[in-house]
């Protein structure tokens, strides 16, 4: 007998049993869901099969393929075929007009974000999902383009409401005209279900990822950090890093983890010295033609000599030289643009421009220090990674932080997939790389223009061989392993399909590159020490997540609009929420969303704050050495680094699924989440920017940017969308707590709806917690200590005793500050940790205990009772 677990076994008998009726139709030019139609003029050459006629094997779990059985009848594979085989094929699958949308594309190689419409030609080029409401068959249908063989597919618009369909391999060398499963639906009466269930599918059918739920997440995800990316950009070293976790724990929030980004590495620039790291890279964009030439860290790093930071006369730091050095960059950055716009222009002498920038470089190279040779030292290695002395560079450094940080448990550090952003140069080690030509697929056409998109075509990725991508892998990892380092951040990812013509495609190249990086994961980072980021498509997810559970779910945090909008400021940061809160919807049913760090003392820090706080992910910052709003951080972190983190991912509510939150002039995003004794709901005013599909780039409405009013009830919370909250939602009377105004209502589920007006760049949070019944009289929630913005997620435990008469509510509360809860009527008493103390009660239901202390031998946690 097969084992239970065996594929040969559990699918087949799994799925050939399975008798409902399946939801959909496809006959005589229209695809229907039960019986409505759902697209219009289909062409002939355009075939529907049911779930269980494809899925043929799968080595997912036997109580996921069950479930998988179980919803099989709402879903099925979209195929097409051609007359003439081909490596980029394009096909309509039908038409939808006047039917509410919203779909997820790539706005950039590497990001996604959403939009909505109403008709098929409304659709962005790449996109990744489309979810249709069909109120007539009281359900939403998705339309998700998947992998088959060795073609990826994405969405594409056409004319009069027509969906398109792009399969494409990405090298002559894969063609193919017949597909029987280029795209899955699938239906459900639930939006939320319907992107659990789907994925769930495709999990199953394609073979090549996890879900999320399958995976272990890596422990930093309840944790606080700090990523040295804006503090420092590319001139990051020891003693800035050193001075910058000790600014954190001199502020009362340690750090729990760090992540040393780009500028660690060793790269340098075709035509430069081989062996010598490249000069004076301060800002993101000079590197990107840049190409690893040895596995371990760069000269300022490399150099590091074992408690050179520990004694009393530690290497110095200015906090403010990595701020000359970006305001200075940055001013060349800007007249260089202004040179290349004067060319462009027509301006054939630029002299003036060319004098300008040279001046700048020069009072750039003064600040850096003058004229530093970075050679090659025979004292620091051989460049194999394997002959250091231990007191020397990553590892003395890494040993030397720990020394000094205590609570400092994960440092990661940054790479791009191939390496560097121009990959690996070719020579330098004792691998096989080559520099291999970038070509864009036509279908980023339509993407907004990006400066590492140019700066790679320009100078192609030195691509290290497929066959050799293990070796690649740990070659870098288990070196970085012996140096203290945990994790990596794993960048740029999707570079390969620009470089895939003579490697058999975009699919096959991934696969080889994910294997080895999956191989390395395991043996050198525990299986989880991994966040992905510039991955955001189908590619990635489908074939490189079957160990990686992490990923970043929004673009880059940007604390001003590079492209000069000096509104960009403000609007960016809504920009970014609306990323995180929509590619969370399928994202997170893979790998845990990571909505990326900001800066505390950013303008909009607070706004970014408050999303963080409920996100259900790490809290972490890029702040610069002595750029912190420590007050602020407070509200998010506990003295010991850890943070009060919601158990699900946040997700935008139903009413703004079909909505622009952005720049509709009336949409407020709300997201919810859970804790363990209640839920929550984000109210956010993001509205000022977003999309313009003609100019293919975000920009400013400045009209939308004002105050926005909207409404929020306990049902918006989808509290069946995890088993331990599910029972709250079932609650007869709710208390509602206003994190901002301090306010506390009561709520049934038939109660109107809380109305608010929010103002731009602003936001509220609304605690919903069950009341519970405290014998007969009593009524008691427990809302937590308010000077958090998650105060729900405070509360580690709740339960109600009686005994001799007394009834008593006994909770156990992480952290310290002010407790608040909600009663009928005043306590008889309030111990706090064995002893009386006094509390405060109010006539509209407010009890509250002040002062609650950091316990710091209990982990930070207080024993509170209230005597009823």
């Amino acid at each position: 007998m097969a084992p239970p677990n065996d594929p040969a076994n559990t699918v087949q008998n799994v799925f050939k049993s399975s008798t409902l009726e399946n939801h959909f139709n496809l006959s005589n030019g229209k695809f229907s869901i039960k019986g409505f139609p759902l697209l219009s003029e289909v062409p002939n050459n355009v075939t529907f099969n049911p779930f269980y006629s494809i899925c043929q094997s799968s080595d997912a779990p036997l109580p996921l393929l069950q479930r998988v059985r179980s919803q099989s009848h709402r879903g099925g594979f979209l195929g097409f075929t051609k007359e003439e085989p081909s490596q980029r094929l394009i096909n309509s699958l039908g038409k939808f007009t006047d039917r509410d949308f919203l779909s997820i594309f790539r706005f950039k190689t590497w990001w996604s974000t959403m939009w909505v419409g109403n008709s098929g030609s409304d659709i962005q080029m790449e996109t990744q999902w489309v979810l249709l409401d069909v109120p007539e068959s009281k359900s939403y249908v998705i339309i998700v383009p998947i992998i088959e063989g060795s073609f990826r597919s994405a969405l594409h618009p056409g004319k009069d409401g027509q969906v398109l369909i792009c399969a494409e391999s990405g090298s002559s060398l894969a063609k193919a005209s017949n597909f029987e499963a280029i795209a899955y639906v699938h239906a459900s009466d639930n939006p939320y279900n319907l992107m659990k269930e789907a994925y769930s599918a495709l999990r199953v059918h394609l073979n090549t990822f996890k879900l999320l739920e399958e995976k272990q997440v890596p422990a930093l995800v309840n944790k606080f950090g700090w990523c040295t990316w804006d503090a420092f950009y590319l001139t990051v070293e020891p003693a800035g890093i050193f001075h910058g976790v000790k600014d954190f724990a001199q502020g009362g929030v340690s750090p729990r983890f760090l992540i040393i980004d780009d500028g660690w590495q060793s790269i340098n620039i075709d035509g430069e010295e081989q062996n010598e790291d490249a000069k004076n890279l301060v800002l993101g964009g000079t590197q990107m033609t840049a190409r690893l030439y040895r596995f371990d860290e760069c000269k300022k790093f490399r150099s590091y000599k074992g408690g050179s930071l520990l004694g009393s006369n530690t290497i110095p730091f200015d906090p403010k030289k990595p701020k000359m050095l970006i305001s200075k960059a940055i001013e060349i950055e800007h007249a260089e643009k202004a040179r290349d716009k004067a060319i462009q222009s027509g301006f054939s002498d630029v002299s003036g421009i060319e004098s300008k920038i040279e001046k700048l470089k020069q009072e750039l190279n003064e600040i850096f220090g003058g004229e530093i040779k970075q050679g090659s030292d025979s004292s620091e290695g051989c460049g194999s990674c394997s002959c250091k002395k231990d007191n020397l560079g990553m590892k003395a450094f890494t040993k030397d932080l720990r020394t000094k940080f205590k609570g400092l448990d994960d440092i990661y550090v940054w790479h791009a997939l191939c390496g560097a952003w121009g990959g690996v140069r070719p020579g330098s080690t004792h691998l096989d790389s080559k520099i291999v030509s970038s070509k864009l697929s036509p279908g980023l056409d339509g993407t907004m223009t990006d400066l590492a998109v140019v700066k790679i075509v320009e100078g192609g990725i030195g691509l290290v061989n497929p066959d050799q991508a293990d070796e690649f892998y740990d070659s870098m990892h288990s070196y970085l392993a012996k140096s203290g380092i945990t994790g990596v951040k794993v960048d740029v990812i999707h570079t390969l399909e620009y470089v895939s013509e003579e490697y058999g495609g975009r699919v096959e190249l991934a696969k080889a590159y994910y294997k080895g990086l999956t191989d390395s994961l395991v043996k050198n980072f525990n299986g989880s020490g991994l966040i992905s980021s510039m991955q955001q498509c189908n590619d990635f997810f489908f074939l490189g997540t079957s160990q990686i559970s992490m990923g970043r779910v929004g673009d880059d945090f940007w604390f001003q609009d590079p492209n000069g909008d000096p509104m960009g400021v403000y609007w960016l940061q809504g920009v970014h929420m609306i990323h995180c809160a929509y590619n969370s919807m399928w994202m997170g049913q893979i790998i845990q969303p990571d909505w990326d760090m900001f800066q505390s003392d950013h303008c909009c820090a607070k706004f970014h704050a408050g999303s963080r706080a409920i996100c259900g992910g790490p809290v972490y910052v890029s702040d610069s050495v002595g750029g912190h709003d420590f007050d602020l951080l407070k509200k998010l972190v506990y003295p010991d680094g850890t943070i009060p983190k919601c158990l699900h991912f946040a997700l935008p509510t139903r009413d703004c699924l079909f909505k622009n939150p952005l720049f509709d002039n009336k949409t407020v995003l709300k997201i919810w989440n859970f804790n363990k004794f209640g839920g929550v709901i984000g109210a956010f005013n993001c509205q000022g920017a977003g999309w313009d599909p003609k100019e293919q780039r975000f920009k400013g409405y400045s009209e939308c940017y004002k105050p926005i009013s909207g409404s929020v009830h306990v049902s918006e919370i989808e509290w069946d969308q995890k088993i331990e909250a599910t029972q709250m939602g079932k609650a007869e009377e709710y208390v509602v707590y206003l994190d901002q105004d301090q306010k506390l209502f009561l709520m049934t589920p038939k109660s109107e709806p809380i109305n608010f007006t929010i103002q731009p760049s602003s936001f509220e949070l609304f605690s919903f917690v069950p009341v519970t019944k405290l014998g007969q009289n009593f009524k008691f929630a427990p809302i937590g200590l308010t000077n958090m913005f998650n105060n729900g997620g405070t509360i580690q435990e709740f339960e109600d005793k009686s005994c001799g008469g007394e009834i008593s509510a006994r909770l156990k509360v992480k952290g310290g500050g002010n407790f608040l809860a909600y009663s009928n009527v005043a306590p008889k008493k309030c111990e706090l940790n064995g002893a009386d103390v006094a509390f405060d009660w109010s006539n509209d239901g407010k009890l509250t205990l002040n002062r609650v202390p950091w316990v710091e031998e209990a982990g930070g946690v207080s024993v509170v009772v209230f005597v009823f």
